[in-house]
């Protein structure tokens, strides 16, 4: 008959979801008639995995590294499609940085340069605590270069929109040109 449709590998999931799933379970069994929407359950679910034990979370994070090992053997032999990113057209403008962004690039080299050996990763985090802990008056600099760079783009945005709209008028064939005729 047809082709047999190869269906996508399910995703891995965190240990934290591994962990939601289980507690979720559990609080079916204790209470079978009790009812929490989504937003109390969550709540109770995010309490419970911050005041359980790091030999407790040991569970669920081996759970997801052996999910993590599933998925990514089974996408190994998955020969369906793969999804392809939409490709970003060069002449759009790009979005401008954050006033966050604009403070990280000039303190990044400060802070490699105390900490050599720490990751791109290590030093975002020093960078977010020190935005988190600057005064608003020395913010200020940074958000109003963001807010120029961001009115700058959003002109930029419209000039090109325009122009994408004037080439798909003047396209042969489009049903505007044909009207024209």
């Amino acid at each position: 008959m047809g082709k047999k449709v190869q269906l996508r590998p399910k995703v891995n999931v965190s240990s934290y979801i591994h962990f939601m799933l289980n507690f979720r379970n559990k609080f079916k069994e204790q209470q079978p008639n009790t009812y929490l929407g989504f937003k109390e359950f969550s709540r109770k679910c995010s309490e419970k995995w911050r005041s359980i034990s790091k030999h407790e979370k040991a569970k669920y994070e081996a759970l997801a590294k052996l999910d993590k090992a599933r998925y990514q053997q089974e996408m190994m032999t998955y020969m369906g499609k793969r999804r392809k990113r939409r490709q970003r057209d060069p002449k759009a403008p790009r979005k401008p940085p954050s006033s966050f962004l604009l403070f990280s690039v000039d303190h990044y080299a400060k802070l490699k340069q105390e900490n050599p050996n720490w990751t791109v990763v290590q030093v975002a985090k020093a960078a977010g605590k020190m935005w988190s802990t600057t005064a608003d008056v020395d913010k200020k600099p940074y958000e109003q270069k963001a807010a120029l760079m961001r009115a700058k783009y959003f002109e930029e945005r419209e000039a090109y929109r325009n122009q994408c709209q004037d080439r798909k008028m003047n396209f042969p064939g489009s049903a505007k040109t044909s009207l024209k005729q």
